[in-house]
Formats: C-alpha cells, sequence, structure tokens
C-alpha cells in the first residue's frame, strides 16, 4: 500500500512498485487516516508511508497501524534535519527501515530512488510481523565504578538500530569509564538527529562524531552518514578521524567492519564490540578482528532485534560471548568496562 498525500508522489511509488514482477499496489492513501481505513481493509504485506500529511500524520498513522494492523511500514521522509526527527520517532514506533526523497521535482529524481526502495521492500519481507512487537523497557539506575579504564565500546547496527540503540544507550550511567563509538547506517543529516535525539534522553553525552575529537569516557560518538569513522592513537589520547575516501564496505558507509578494524588494532583486549539489529553481515568481520585480539563482543538477540542479520552472522561465525536482549546490554556494558 502506499500513502502520500502527493497525487505525483502517489503515481510515481505505484508505478515503481507495479513495474516489479513480484510486487502489486493493492491501495493508495492520500492521507493518515485513509490510510489507517485501508490498512485494516486490504491488510497489505508492506506499506510505503509519507511523514507529513494532513488530518493524521505518518507519525500518528504508524502508531494506529502499529496497534490495530502490524505491518512493515517503510517511511518515505525528506532529506531535512526535521524530517529526521521524524522519522526516527517513527522507527521507534515501529517502522522497519525509510527512503529519503530526492531533492529534485521531475520525474526522473523521483525515479532514482526506484533501485532503494525496491530493495528495502524485498528486505521488508524478510520481516517476521511479530518482530515488529519486541518491545521492552529500558533498565535504568545502573551504577559502575567512577574510574577511567582503558576500554572502548563499538556499537554497530542498521535496520531497527534506533530501537535498539534507545534500550542500550540511555540507561548508561553519566559517569559511565568508557568511550562509546556508533555506527549507525543512515545517510548524512540522519544521524547528526540521531546523536542529538539520544542525546536528549540519555545519561551519558552523545554527539555525531567530527574530525579530531578526542575520545571521552562517558561520550558516545556517532559515525556521521556517508563517513567511515576510524579511530588514532595520538598524544596518548584516542582521537576521531573520518574518512569519504574508501569505499563503501559492505555496500555501506559508515561500515561497522572499518570502525572495528582501526580499533582492535589500538585497543587490542580493551574493545567491546556490540553488534545489533540490522540486515546483512556488516561487523562480522570487525568481530573477528576484535576476538583475535581477545577482546569482548556481544550480539543482540532474536527476541528484541527488528532484523536478526548482522548479529546472526556474528553468533553463527563462534564471535559472541553473549548473545542478550537489547535491554540486557547496558547492564553488560557497565559490569564490562
Amino acid at each position: 500500500m502506499v500513502v502520500d498525500d502527493s497525487p505525483f508522489m502517489r503515481m510515481i511509488l505505484k508505478d515503481i512498485i507495479d513495474q516489479q514482477p513480484d510486487m502489486k499496489v493493492i491501495a493508495v492513501a492520500k492521507d493518515g487516516m485513509e490510510a489507517v481505513e485501508l490498512a485494516l481493509k486490504h491488510r497489505p504485506d508492506v506499506i510505503t508511508m509519507d511523514v507529513e500529511m494532513p488530518k493524521l500524520n505518518g507519525i500518528e498513522a504508524v502508531k494506529e497501524i502499529m496497534k490495530r494492523a502490524p505491518t512493515r511500514i517503510i517511511m518515505v521522509s525528506s532529506l531535512t534535519e526535521e524530517g529526521a526527527e521524524i522519522t526516527l520517532l517513527a522507527l521507534e514506533l515501529g517502522a522497519v527501515d525509510f527512503v529519503t526523497k530526492p531533492s529534485g521535482s521531475v520525474s526522473m529524481d523521483f525515479r532514482k530512488m526506484a533501485p532503494e526502495l525496491v530493495q528495502k521492500i524485498r528486505d521488508a519481507m524478510k520481516i517476521g510481523v511479530n518482530q515488529l512487537l519486541s518491545r521492552r523497557k529500558p533498565v535504568s539506575g545502573l551504577k559502575v565504578r567512577t574510574i577511567v579504564s582503558g576500554k572502548i565500546v563499538v556499537i554497530g547496527s542498521s535496520t531497527g538500530g534506533p530501537r535498539s540503540l534507545d534500550l542500550v544507550i540511555p540507561p548508561l550511567p553519566k559517569d559511565f569509564p568508557a568511550p562509546i563509538l556508533i555506527v549507525q547506517h543512515m545517510p548524512p543529516g540522519f544521524t547528526k538527529s540521531l546523536a542529538q535525539r539520544l542525546d536528549r534522553i540519555s545519561n551519558i553525552s552523545v554527539k555525531e562524531a567530527e574530525e579530531g575529537d578526542e575520545l571521552k569516557p562517558g561520550w558516545a560518538y556517532v559515525a556521521p552518514g556517508d563517513f567511515h569513522m576510524g579511530v588514532k592513537y595520538q598524544d596518548r589520547k584516542g582521537i576521531i578521524y573520518l574518512d569519504k575516501k574508501t569505499e563503501k564496505i559492505n555496500n555501506v558507509r559508515p561500515s561497522v567492519d572499518y570502525t572495528l578494524d582501526k580499533v582492535a588494532e589500538i585497543y587490542k583486549e580493551n574493545t567491546i564490540a556490540v553488534i545489533l539489529t540490522g540486515m546483512g553481515k556488516d561487523g562480522t568481520k570487525g568481530a573477528f578482528k576484535v576476538k583475535f585480539f581477545k577482546g569482548i563482543v556481544i550480539a543482540e538477540s532474536p527476541e528484541t532485534c527488528v532484523v536478526y542479520g548482522m548479529p546472526k552472522a556474528v553468533v553463527e561465525e563462534g564471535y559472541a560471548d553473549f548473545v542478550l536482549p537489547a535491554d540486557k546490554i547496558p547492564e553488560k556494558l557497565a559490569e564490562l568496562v
């Protein structure tokens, strides 16, 4: 089902989907109210959902549909800071992924999104509807000794990542004695909004990483979209650097494998890798390197994953020391550091 308040976008999206031999648009809605009605009536496999609409916006529609007829929902968002905030909220409420509308205004510009949209619809179909409902309350009030340790935590996530990060980052205590690097597969703009949002709801400080940032305990650094994030050791300090020259790894940039590769070389047995929900295998080679240097690897367990892909690959290769639901990971991190 296609939901968009623009007749032009509805036409483009319907055309893109109907051209696929294995897909068919069974309903089209022009606002959130109609989206809820048609979702209940037609029970589509996947819904593409516009964010800003009259009567009932995309967020409210997602909330209502997830309550009454849980469905795989892909948000179709404009690439703006405001749009990023709203899209992250939609992912938290149960949407499985998002695509961004191109900035142009002609038909050909919008058709550029076709390959990504079609792939994400196919990926969405791999997600069981029951997985959309796996929500847990975050643990609060964790305590750790206030010491500066030599440890570092690297967290990698993709599809469903913002929801799992909501369970992992906010409960960590303000005096968490290690820096945290977060690699979430997202385009530019969205990673900044993700960092700002996590900063607002967390005890620790969270920021989008910048070139030359010094790694500090109690801080989390989110890799900016379209940049790999690495670490170098300089003047007895860990310093972040950003790399746009290196090609995509596992078809993504930022890549968790890239960050883990650089971090494990420096921090060796003091590296803790956390692989959260996501499609594909990014993080598996990095986890191997962490284990090679006697570090620790945590994988998110299936019950809280939207997509048990990235952590599953790590578990199947035998690299995971702990397999835990997202809400149990903060406690384990506090214990390990």
